[in-house]
């Protein structure tokens, strides 16, 4: 009588175990599900730590302001070198026009410095927030790019701090006229203030704009958005990081095109990563 019986195929097998797997995980889920005012109380207490993460930073930073100033100075250092040599630095200075400014700026560069040192905490308080409503396959796909994304902003943060900040104070810098005409000299004075600004700005922004192969991962893992989608979208990509560009780096081209280039070639890079990925899991599903 078994042999009357209908066989069933390797796919349908494999079918039916991921229906099984998904159902298991979807029990699992609404076992661990909580009610709303559970939600917010969890909530409220991984933005307390994430809170709290932020001030210790920041009151650790602050007593070391003046060395993480120091150290976001040798840009300036490196780029008047560059351009009058060493001897430059007997009248290197940066002003501060306001009775409050300077102590303002160290307070900018403890923020900054403190932002830096809580993200991975941060992300990792974020990550525990919504892992309970995740299946297991989502929790393994979303841990690499945990990891991945501090390695990322690490990688823009060194390219706006080694690359991109001596090359603008260069160009600042090449904008003196020394016994010009009249006898009248156009010397840079910069503030305390505009200099963390900038420095932190750039930074930063660098960072953060590094994580676009993360997203565009993320979102292919999901199989929200196919590599076809970022491919044909390349030229408004391309625009909108020049847009982005120009608003987040001080305005001179040469900082904005250290920016862009860079992300251009990221987000291409990302959409080959994510084409790859598709072709991984189109051999997997063929099997």
């Amino acid at each position: 009588m078994t042999k009357n019986l209908p066989q069933l195929s390797n796919q349908e097998i494999k079918l039916q175990a991921e229906e099984e797997r998904l159902k298991a995980e979807e029990e699992r889920i609404n076992e661990t599900a909580a009610p709303l005012m559970e939600h917010l109380i969890e909530l409220r207490n991984r933005l307390f730590w994430s809170v709290l993460t932020i001030v210790i930073a920041v009151v650790f930073c602050f007593a070391f302001s003046r060395q993480i100033f120091e150290f976001l100075l040798i840009p300036y250092k490196e780029a008047a070198i560059s351009i009058k040599g060493a001897e430059a630095l007997g009248n290197l200075q940066l002003i501060f026009t306001a009775p409050m400014e300077s102590f303002f700026a160290m307070l900018d560069v403890a923020i900054f410095g403190g932002l830096c040192l809580s993200f991975p905490i941060i992300a990792w308080q974020m990550y525990r927030f919504i892992a309970p409503g995740l299946y297991s396959h989502e929790k393994n796909a979303f841990l690499p790019f945990l990891l991945m994304a501090p390695v990322l902003f690490t990688a823009g943060a060194a390219m706006a701090y080694y690359v991109a900040m001596p090359m603008v104070m260069q160009f600042s810098l090449r904008q003196e006229i020394v016994a010009g005409i009249g006898g009248i000299d156009v010397s840079y004075q910069g503030k305390v203030s505009e200099y963390i600004q900038m420095i932190t700005t750039l930074v930063l922004g660098f960072g953060v704009c590094f994580q676009i192969p993360v997203v565009q991962l993320l979102l292919g893992r999901a199989e929200l958005v196919s590599s076809d989608f970022w491919i044909k979208s390349g030229r408004y990509a391309i625009l909108a990081i020049v847009t982005v560009s120009a608003f987040v780096t001080p305005p001179d081209i040469i900082s904005q095109l250290l920016m862009s280039l860079p992300l251009v070639i990221l987000y291409y890079s990302g959409a080959w990563l994510v084409k790859l990925g598709e072709k991984k899991r189109a051999k997997v599903e063929a099997i």
